[in-house]
């Protein structure tokens, strides 16, 4: 019994956690002055995702709405990029 309780209240975390995510717009909006990786990590945490080429970084954060992907170079802040939620 004890075990029922504690799946389920996980499982209800888990489902709450992902109603409470920023849209994209919420989370460009957050990093509108941002420039560089501490900024960009100052401003959202460490991201969902990280993908390295090269010298390049793309940071990618999920959003309710999609996801928004973050080009570094080296420290400094590049590119900002939006995708659609994919069902």
């Amino acid at each position: 019994m004890r075990t029922r309780t504690l799946a389920a209240m996980a499982a209800c975390l888990f489902l709450l956690t992902a109603c409470f995510e920023d849209s994209k717009e919420e989370i460009l909006s957050k990093t509108e002055n941002v420039s560089d990786r501490a900024g960009l990590r100052k401003a959202l945490g460490d991201p969902d995702d990280i993908a390295k080429l090269g010298p390049l970084e793309t940071w990618t954060y999920s959003a309710s709405n999609g996801a928004v992907a973050f080009v570094l170079a080296g420290d400094t802040l590049t590119l900002r990029k939006t995708e659609d939620k994919t069902e």
